[in-house]
């Protein structure tokens, strides 16, 4: 036999082993289990999720769950390849929209985790698009921020939780005056401004669910005379955001990250924190006994206008696309079983979107409970918005030039221009 016989032996051989080991790993293990794929992308969730993943597998004979944390972007890819993932437990935001709006995502509507979600926030999931007539994500766990406070700094001052935009001006000027900074303030890291000062501000004095509506409705007509712009709609709330970055931050903000307020605000250098509870952990490693609270931001002189901002930490969603249908959603009803959702969520400081579930139980986020069970809630703005709009930077950009016009009618001419290219949804194109 000459050597290129051999070599193309080898190379037959090979070939062969491959096309073994991918269609094991597209259908069945080497026992036998039919195999699915499950994407996660909560990587700090992610001791809890793998046990989940392994009691399951142990539970049964006839599925096996193999988990995927590479990202949404190789998500996204999957999808163009015809190979998306069989189930999904991934962050609920514009990128997904793509997905629901094109109706690449199965209807649940028919599972029994569907029957006990919490219907009140399908309005919420709905801002991101949808597909008529199903029910595209359940969500799986939902993140509530606010304004975290130091208790002890306020009880020490004799101040109580503002309710209006005048109250928390007069707290400011009363610890200002105490020789206390107001706000701890991390100004190099653009996200930190984008999800707690831009949309604490923008959320609390606004509708933001009306907002988006009616600037999906106009596609590109978006400008200055228009009926909802980021221009008009947005200036008086980042004018005050830009009043308190100003005014009540320590002087040092420009030059401070995530971990340094982290850090500074464990040390009680500071009142106040716009940081959603994912920092509570990060904080306690300093100082575990650090006595916290928190509250909505009020930007408005009428109490009733205070809400928490919001996001769809988690959703789950079986695409399509996926060969495994019926095998995805039995690891669905398993992962929807309200005492392992509840213990999800417990362990994040998350709340838990079940009908009847139990509330949480941490005294660092009970201030935000009455809100969240009122409805009185929003999602940020600086999400609901396409990620080639980049808000974080330009929430950045504000607060360093110390003016928002001209940045906020950037914003809208990038969203006229993004509705314009954008293409039909199905809905649209079955109207046609």
């Amino acid at each position: 036999m000459s050597a290129r016989t051999r070599r193309a032996g080898r190379f037959i051989a090979a070939l062969a082993v491959t096309a073994l080991a991918a269609t094991t790993l597209a259908g069945c293990s080497a026992d036998g289990k039919e195999t699915i794929r499950f994407t996660f992308s909560k990587r700090e969730a992610l001791d809890f999720m793998n046990k989940v993943v392994d009691d399951y597998n142990a539970s049964q004979d006839r599925v096996q769950v193999v988990m995927d944390t590479s990202g949404v972007d190789v998500v996204s890819a999957s999808f163009v390849r015809g190979n998306p993932p069989d189930i999904m437990l991934a962050n609920y935001n514009y990128e997904i929209a793509r997905f629901v709006e094109r109706c690449a995502l199965s209807d649940l509507s028919g599972t029994q985790a569907a029957g006990e979600s919490d219907q009140s926030l399908q309005p919420l999931l709905d801002q991101y698009g949808k597909c008529d007539g199903r029910i595209s994500a359940l969500p799986y766990s939902v993140m509530a921020a606010s304004v975290i406070y130091n208790t002890q700094i306020f009880a020490d001052n004799g101040l109580d939780v503002p309710a209006t935009w005048s109250e928390l001006i007069d707290v400011c000027e009363k610890l200002k005056a105490a020789g206390v900074t107001p706000f701890y303030a991390t100004f190099k890291d653009d996200w930190t401004i984008g999800q707690g000062w831009y949309d604490y501000s923008v959320g609390g004095s606004l509708d933001v669910l009306d907002f988006f509506d009616r600037l999906k409705s106009q596609g590109a007509d978006v400008g200055p005379d228009s009926a909802a712009s980021f221009e008009n709609d947005f200036a008086g709330a980042t004018e005050k955001m830009l009043q308190l970055t100003s005014t009540y931050t320590n002087p040092d903000a420009a030059s401070r990250g995530y971990g340094d307020g982290n850090l500074a605000f464990a040390k009680g250098e500071a009142a106040m924190y716009l940081q959603g509870p994912w920092a509570f952990s990060e904080i306690a490693k300093t100082s575990p006994d650090l006595q916290l609270g928190t509250f909505p931001m009020p930007m408005t002189d009428d109490a009733a206008d205070r809400k928490v901002r919001v996001n769809m930490d988690l959703a789950a969603m079986i695409p399509e696309g996926s060969r495994h249908q019926e095998a995805a959603r039995d690891f669905l009803e398993y992962l929807f079983q309200p005492d392992r959702v509840e213990a999800y969520n417990a362990s994040q400081l998350g709340f838990t979107p079940l009908t009847g579930a139990t509330e949480p139980d941490d005294p660092r986020i009970a201030g935000m409970i009455p809100f969240y069970n009122a409805g009185e809630v929003y999602q940020g703005p600086s999400v609901l918005v396409p990620k080639t709009i980049p808000v974080f930077n330009y929430a950045q950009a504000m607060v360093f030039d110390g003016s928002s016009a001209s940045i906020l009618r950037t914003m809208d001419q990038d969203w006229a221009r993004l509705a314009f290219r954008q293409p039909a949804s199905a809905e649209e194109e079955g109207q046609r």
